[in-house]
């Protein structure tokens, strides 16, 4: 089952039969209910989520202002990526939308994977690469807008130009 749930997601389309195995033993599966926090934002950065199934809302709580949903993570999806940045905590929260399905990927055995198999490691971390990219410039252009909508509310109708 794994070989056919791995081939549905970008992240590892393409990867041969000895890779598959490879990733095998070093991917745990997870589920959790609907309205489950996966993680929180601060959290130590254990491991990389691969969604399955449901829908996984990423959110992340600014010091001063209202927490903003900055990713709504779909089946094939990527989630929990501070853990392959080698980052010490989580820098937003995940929480469960719908019921998750979901392959885990602990940070340290990630880094294995990239140390003993360089030439999977290295695909791997590419398509990882590209997903965060991609993820980045999403939110940046939520953050400016919900900044721009901020800003447009601060400003004094009243006051003449």
């Amino acid at each position: 089952m794994l070989k056919q749930d791995l081939s549905r997601c970008s992240l590892f389309q393409g990867f041969s039969d000895a890779q598959l195995r490879t990733l095998n033993p070093l991917l745990e599966y997870c589920h959790f209910p609907a309205g489950t926090i996966i993680f929180s934002q601060g959290e130590s950065a254990q491991s990389l989520y691969i969604l399955l199934g449901g829908c996984v809302e990423v959110i992340y709580k600014p010091y001063d202002g209202p927490a903003l949903t900055v990713a709504k993570i779909i089946p094939g999806g990527v989630f929990g990526w501070s853990a392959a940045l080698g980052r010490d905590v989580y820098t937003s929260a995940a929480v469960a939308g719908e019921m998750v399905e979901a392959y885990r990927l602990n940070g340290h055995k990630l880094h294995f994977l990239c140390e003993r198999y360089p030439e999977t490691g290295v695909v791997l971390l590419e398509r990882l690469a590209s997903i965060i990219a991609e993820r980045l410039s999403s939110t940046h252009d939520q953050i400016l807008a919900v900044l721009q909508n901020g800003m447009d509310h601060c400003e004094d109708p009243g006051r003449s130009k």
